[in-house]
């Protein structure tokens, strides 16, 4: 009988095999630690326990974790994509907003009367201002 040591290709796929299923292992544990601590309704204590459990007994720890919050999981990351989109939309609608043409004529010609700008200067910002509306 031969040994699955003398084939060098099965080696490296088991390697692979290993490889790949330790990454995978280390992602499952991101996710659950990021859920851990995004919840609200579990108490500071819990949480270490989960970890302490999660730690000590790595697979069956997680997996319990998995089976028994599943469906909390997936909503409290929908919930939490939707915060950050909000707040990226908040900070977008708040960094590029629009002004009304004549504002921006009016600005431009008190920055012309302060002397700030040339008349030149003042034609060039007229003219963006009406070419935006």
């Amino acid at each position: 009988m031969v040994e699955a040591t003398s084939y060098p290709f099965l080696e490296v796929f088991w390697t692979m095999l290993i490889f790949f299923a330790f990454i995978i292992w280390i992602w499952i544990l991101f996710v659950i630690f990021s859920d851990l601590f995004r919840r609200h309704d579990m108490g500071g204590f819990a949480k270490v326990l989960w970890i302490v459990l999660i730690i000590i007994i790595p697979y069956l720890g997680a997996f319990i974790y998995l089976i028994a919050y599943h469906k909390g999981m997936a909503e409290r990351q929908m919930e939490s994509q939707k915060q950050a989109e909000q707040q990226f939309e908040g900070y977008v609608q708040s960094v590029a907003a629009k002004q009304d043409p004549a504002e921006q004529i009016a600005k431009a010609k008190s920055m012309l009367d302060a002397g700030t700008i040339t008349q030149a200067e003042f034609d060039q910002l007229k003219q963006k201002a009406l070419a935006g509306s």
